[in-house]
């Protein structure tokens, strides 16, 4: 945990995850004293925060099971943490309104992305208007899986999944999750020139990013957030 762990389940000293944090945000111009995380389980469950959901300690986890925020309140750092799970950042410009969701496999069969627009349209935003940045996370070419992970994406999106599933040696195929998210954000009414999705594969770059794949297990994490000024 020598390299900026951000995760507070990971084993690190919470006095040292709590310095990460305050250096993190601080590079990214965020607050360090106005973090609201989840406890995150893979679900499609996006949670509503405001100012009360607000933790006192930047190296506390989070507590309640969601793996998606979103609030319209500036001064809020929405936190989603990874480490080979996609990170998605979301922003409506026009009614100011923020969120941000966790989609491993299971989050992206289930629609995670879909479910975060929608609660965005609670507040007001309209889909075309919001931008979305998809972040570092296992990309295709190191994400191989058994039947499973392409069983539950046809079941959940049928034919429109299998441009994204590439079936390999040995009965497994390889996923990409990046472009499925993508492609349920189109579904849920984005522009295509508004979503922004990272190149990096944090399977490829164990130098760089936390990786679950490549650590096996042995791991800190990375984390996204966005705030309203």
């Amino acid at each position: 945990w020598d390299s900026l762990n951000l995760g507070a389940s990971c084993g690190d000293q919470p006095e040292r995850v709590a310095e990460n944090f305050r250096r993190f945000c601080g590079a990214v111009g965020t607050d360090a004293d106005a973090l609201v995380k989840n406890h995150q389980v893979h679900s499609d469950l996006v949670r509503p925060v405001t100012r009360a959901d607000i933790q006192s300690d930047p190296a506390a986890p989070g507590v309640y099971e969601a793996d998606g925020l979103v609030t319209d309140l500036p001064g809020v750092s929405l936190v989603i943490f990874g480490a080979d799970c996609l990170p998605i950042l979301l922003y409506d410009p026009v009614r100011r309104v923020a969120a941000a969701c966790h989609a491993g496999w299971r989050g992206t069969a289930l629609g995670i992305a879909q479910r975060a627009v929608e609660k965005m349209g609670f507040y007001g935003s309209r889909p075309e208007d919001i931008r979305a940045a998809i972040g570092p996370g296992i990309a295709k070419c190191c994400f191989e899986t058994h039947e499973d992970v392409p069983n539950a994406m046809t079941k959940a999106l049928g034919v429109c999944a299998t441009p994204y599933i590439e079936p390999i040696e040995g009965g497994k195929f390889k996923v990409d999750l990046k472009g499925l998210n993508a492609m349920r954000l189109k579904r849920a009414g984005l522009l295509e020139e508004h979503i922004d999705i990272s190149p990096d594969c944090t399977a490829c770059h164990p130098e760089k990013y936390w990786s679950h794949r490549a650590t096996q297990g042995r791991r800190g994490s990375q984390a996204a957030v966005i705030q309203l000024l």
